[in-house]
Protein backbone atom coordinates (compact mmCIF):
# COMPACT_ATOMS: atom_id res chain seq x y z
CA UNK A 1 0.00 0.00 0.00
CA UNK A 2 1.35 3.39 -1.00
CA UNK A 3 1.82 6.09 1.60
CA UNK A 4 -0.18 9.28 1.31
CA UNK A 5 1.63 11.87 -0.74
CA UNK A 6 1.10 15.59 -1.01
CA UNK A 7 3.04 18.56 -2.29
CA UNK A 8 4.90 20.34 0.50
CA UNK A 9 6.93 23.56 0.72
CA UNK A 10 10.00 24.30 2.89
CA UNK A 11 9.09 25.01 6.50
CA UNK A 12 5.78 23.16 6.44
CA UNK A 13 5.12 20.50 9.06
CA UNK A 14 4.67 17.07 7.50
CA UNK A 15 3.85 15.02 10.60
CA UNK A 16 3.94 15.36 14.38
CA UNK A 17 5.30 12.77 16.77
CA UNK A 18 8.63 11.55 18.08
CA UNK A 19 8.02 8.10 16.61
CA UNK A 20 8.68 9.48 13.11
CA UNK A 21 12.21 9.73 11.76
CA UNK A 22 13.41 12.60 9.52
CA UNK A 23 14.72 11.41 6.18
CA UNK A 24 15.99 13.06 3.03
CA UNK A 25 14.63 16.58 2.53
CA UNK A 26 13.31 16.90 6.08
CA UNK A 27 14.42 17.98 9.54
CA UNK A 28 13.11 17.64 13.09
CA UNK A 29 11.84 20.64 15.03
CA UNK A 30 10.89 19.42 18.51
CA UNK A 31 8.10 16.89 17.85
CA UNK A 32 7.52 17.99 14.26
CA UNK A 33 9.08 16.65 11.07
CA UNK A 34 9.42 19.70 8.81
CA UNK A 35 10.12 19.91 5.07
CA UNK A 36 13.45 21.47 4.13
CA UNK A 37 12.73 21.53 0.39
CA UNK A 38 9.84 21.72 -2.06
CA UNK A 39 8.56 18.36 -3.17
CA UNK A 40 6.34 15.39 -2.52
CA UNK A 41 5.97 13.88 0.95
CA UNK A 42 6.69 10.20 1.38
CA UNK A 43 6.08 8.32 4.64
CA UNK A 44 7.19 4.72 4.78
CA UNK A 45 7.51 2.72 8.00
CA UNK A 46 7.83 5.89 10.12
CA UNK A 47 10.58 7.30 7.86
CA UNK A 48 9.56 10.68 6.46
CA UNK A 49 11.19 12.19 3.39
CA UNK A 50 10.50 14.72 0.66
CA UNK A 51 10.92 13.68 -2.97
CA UNK A 52 11.95 16.73 -5.03
CA UNK A 53 9.73 17.49 -8.01
CA UNK A 54 12.40 19.24 -10.02
CA UNK A 55 16.15 19.53 -10.13
CA UNK A 56 19.24 17.84 -11.55
CA UNK A 57 20.82 14.51 -10.82
CA UNK A 58 23.29 14.38 -7.94
CA UNK A 59 25.52 11.28 -8.18
CA UNK A 60 25.72 9.03 -5.14
CA UNK A 61 27.82 6.00 -4.42
CA UNK A 62 25.89 2.86 -5.30
CA UNK A 63 23.64 4.50 -7.91
CA UNK A 64 23.09 2.70 -11.20
CA UNK A 65 23.28 5.11 -14.14
CA UNK A 66 23.13 5.05 -17.91
CA UNK A 67 25.62 7.06 -19.95
CA UNK A 68 27.29 7.46 -23.32
CA UNK A 69 30.95 6.91 -24.14
CA UNK A 70 32.28 10.31 -25.23
CA UNK A 71 36.04 9.78 -25.02
CA UNK A 72 38.62 7.00 -24.72
CA UNK A 73 41.82 7.46 -22.72
CA UNK A 74 44.86 5.21 -22.40
CA UNK A 75 43.32 3.39 -19.43
CA UNK A 76 39.55 3.77 -19.67
CA UNK A 77 36.51 5.60 -20.96
CA UNK A 78 34.83 8.94 -20.22
CA UNK A 79 31.08 8.60 -19.80
CA UNK A 80 28.56 11.41 -20.24
CA UNK A 81 25.71 10.74 -17.80
CA UNK A 82 24.15 14.21 -17.87
CA UNK A 83 26.06 15.63 -14.92
CA UNK A 84 28.26 18.70 -14.75
CA UNK A 85 31.30 16.45 -15.24
CA UNK A 86 31.82 13.13 -17.00
CA UNK A 87 32.20 9.81 -15.25
CA UNK A 88 35.30 7.64 -15.65
CA UNK A 89 35.27 3.89 -16.24
CA UNK A 90 38.69 2.31 -15.76
CA UNK A 91 39.69 -0.86 -17.59
CA UNK A 92 40.31 -2.27 -14.10
CA UNK A 93 36.57 -1.99 -13.44
CA UNK A 94 35.57 -4.32 -16.28
CA UNK A 95 34.67 -7.98 -15.68
CA UNK A 96 37.49 -9.32 -17.84
CA UNK A 97 41.09 -8.40 -18.63
CA UNK A 98 41.35 -5.80 -21.40
CA UNK A 99 44.53 -4.84 -23.23
CA UNK A 100 45.04 -1.11 -23.57
CA UNK A 101 44.94 -1.45 -27.36
CA UNK A 102 41.51 -3.11 -27.22
CA UNK A 103 39.58 -0.35 -25.48
CA UNK A 104 37.65 0.70 -28.56
CA UNK A 105 36.66 -2.90 -29.24
CA UNK A 106 35.12 -3.13 -25.77
CA UNK A 107 33.30 0.22 -25.58
CA UNK A 108 33.38 2.56 -28.56
CA UNK A 109 32.40 6.21 -29.02
CA UNK A 110 28.63 6.60 -28.80
CA UNK A 111 28.05 3.30 -27.01
CA UNK A 112 25.51 3.36 -24.20
CA UNK A 113 26.47 1.60 -21.00
CA UNK A 114 24.81 0.93 -17.67
CA UNK A 115 27.25 1.29 -14.80
CA UNK A 116 27.38 1.65 -11.03
CA UNK A 117 28.77 4.68 -9.23
CA UNK A 118 31.78 3.49 -7.26
CA UNK A 119 32.97 6.85 -5.97
CA UNK A 120 32.08 10.53 -6.19
CA UNK A 121 34.76 13.19 -6.64
CA UNK A 122 34.69 16.95 -7.12
CA UNK A 123 35.52 16.67 -10.82
CA UNK A 124 33.53 13.57 -11.69
CA UNK A 125 32.57 10.08 -10.64
CA UNK A 126 34.27 6.69 -10.82
CA UNK A 127 32.24 3.90 -12.39
CA UNK A 128 32.29 0.12 -12.46
CA UNK A 129 30.71 -2.53 -14.70
CA UNK A 130 32.16 -5.53 -12.87
CA UNK A 131 28.76 -6.46 -11.47
CA UNK A 132 26.42 -8.79 -13.35
CA UNK A 133 23.85 -6.96 -15.44
CA UNK A 134 26.08 -3.95 -16.08
CA UNK A 135 27.93 -3.07 -19.27
CA UNK A 136 27.06 -2.20 -22.85
CA UNK A 137 23.42 -1.75 -23.82
CA UNK A 138 22.88 -3.22 -27.24
CA UNK A 139 19.66 -2.71 -29.20
CA UNK A 140 16.90 -0.52 -27.83
CA UNK A 141 16.04 3.11 -27.23
CA UNK A 142 16.46 5.62 -24.43
CA UNK A 143 13.81 7.63 -22.60
CA UNK A 144 14.93 10.75 -20.75
CA UNK A 145 12.98 11.88 -17.69
CA UNK A 146 13.50 14.21 -14.75
CA UNK A 147 15.86 12.33 -12.38
CA UNK A 148 13.54 13.11 -9.50
CA UNK A 149 10.80 11.07 -11.15
CA UNK A 150 12.98 7.95 -11.11
CA UNK A 151 11.78 6.61 -7.72
CA UNK A 152 8.19 6.62 -8.98
CA UNK A 153 9.16 4.84 -12.21
CA UNK A 154 11.05 2.19 -10.24
CA UNK A 155 8.40 1.81 -7.54
CA UNK A 156 8.80 0.08 -4.21
CA UNK A 157 11.34 -2.73 -4.64
CA UNK A 158 11.00 -2.42 -8.41
CA UNK A 159 7.24 -2.95 -8.44
CA UNK A 160 6.48 -0.24 -11.02
CA UNK A 161 9.23 -1.43 -13.36
CA UNK A 162 7.67 -4.88 -13.28
CA UNK A 163 4.28 -3.39 -14.16
CA UNK A 164 5.82 -1.68 -17.20
CA UNK A 165 7.69 -4.85 -18.25
CA UNK A 166 4.56 -6.99 -18.02
CA UNK A 167 2.30 -4.46 -19.75
CA UNK A 168 4.65 -3.50 -22.57
CA UNK A 169 6.59 -6.72 -23.06
CA UNK A 170 9.93 -4.90 -22.84
CA UNK A 171 13.25 -5.20 -21.09
CA UNK A 172 13.82 -2.03 -19.06
CA UNK A 173 16.83 -0.61 -17.24
CA UNK A 174 16.30 2.55 -15.19
CA UNK A 175 19.25 4.83 -14.46
CA UNK A 176 19.15 7.02 -11.38
CA UNK A 177 20.31 9.87 -13.63
CA UNK A 178 16.97 9.90 -15.45
CA UNK A 179 17.86 7.81 -18.50
CA UNK A 180 15.75 4.71 -19.12
CA UNK A 181 16.74 2.05 -21.63
CA UNK A 182 13.91 0.11 -23.27
CA UNK A 183 14.39 -2.89 -25.54
CA UNK A 184 11.92 -5.15 -27.35
CA UNK A 185 11.66 -7.05 -30.62
CA UNK A 186 8.61 -4.89 -31.36
CA UNK A 187 8.71 -1.13 -31.91
CA UNK A 188 5.06 -1.00 -30.83
CA UNK A 189 6.05 -2.42 -27.45
CA UNK A 190 8.77 0.21 -27.03
CA UNK A 191 6.27 2.94 -27.88
CA UNK A 192 3.85 1.49 -25.33
CA UNK A 193 6.57 1.51 -22.68
CA UNK A 194 7.32 5.15 -23.48
CA UNK A 195 3.67 6.07 -23.06
CA UNK A 196 3.46 4.30 -19.69
CA UNK A 197 6.63 5.97 -18.43
CA UNK A 198 5.25 9.33 -19.58
CA UNK A 199 2.01 8.66 -17.73
CA UNK A 200 3.91 7.84 -14.54
CA UNK A 201 5.95 11.04 -14.76
CA UNK A 202 2.88 13.19 -15.42
CA UNK A 203 1.03 11.66 -12.48
CA UNK A 204 3.92 11.08 -10.08
CA UNK A 205 2.29 13.17 -7.35
CA UNK A 206 -0.98 11.21 -7.26
CA UNK A 207 -1.97 8.55 -4.73
CA UNK A 208 -2.65 4.98 -5.78
CA UNK A 209 -0.41 5.42 -8.80
CA UNK A 210 0.23 1.71 -9.35
CA UNK A 211 -3.46 0.97 -9.93
CA UNK A 212 -3.79 4.00 -12.20
CA UNK A 213 -0.80 2.84 -14.25
CA UNK A 214 -2.27 -0.66 -14.60
CA UNK A 215 -5.55 0.83 -15.78
CA UNK A 216 -3.75 3.11 -18.26
CA UNK A 217 -1.68 0.21 -19.59
CA UNK A 218 -4.79 -1.92 -19.96
CA UNK A 219 -6.43 0.76 -22.10
CA UNK A 220 -3.32 0.94 -24.26
CA UNK A 221 -3.60 -2.79 -24.79
CA UNK A 222 -7.13 -2.35 -26.08
CA UNK A 223 -6.09 0.19 -28.70
CA UNK A 224 -6.00 -1.07 -32.26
Amino acid sequence: MESNRKIITPGETIVKGEEFLPGEGTRREKEDIVASRYGLTDISEKLVRVIPLSGVYTPRRGNVIIGEVVDITFNGWLIDFGGSNNGFLSIMECPRFINKDELQETFDFGDLIVAKVMGVKAKGIDLTVRIRGLGKLEEGSVIKINPNKVPRVIGKEGSMVNVIKDAAGCEITVGQNGLIWVSSNSIDNEIKARKIVGFICENSYTEGLTDKVKEFASKLGEEK
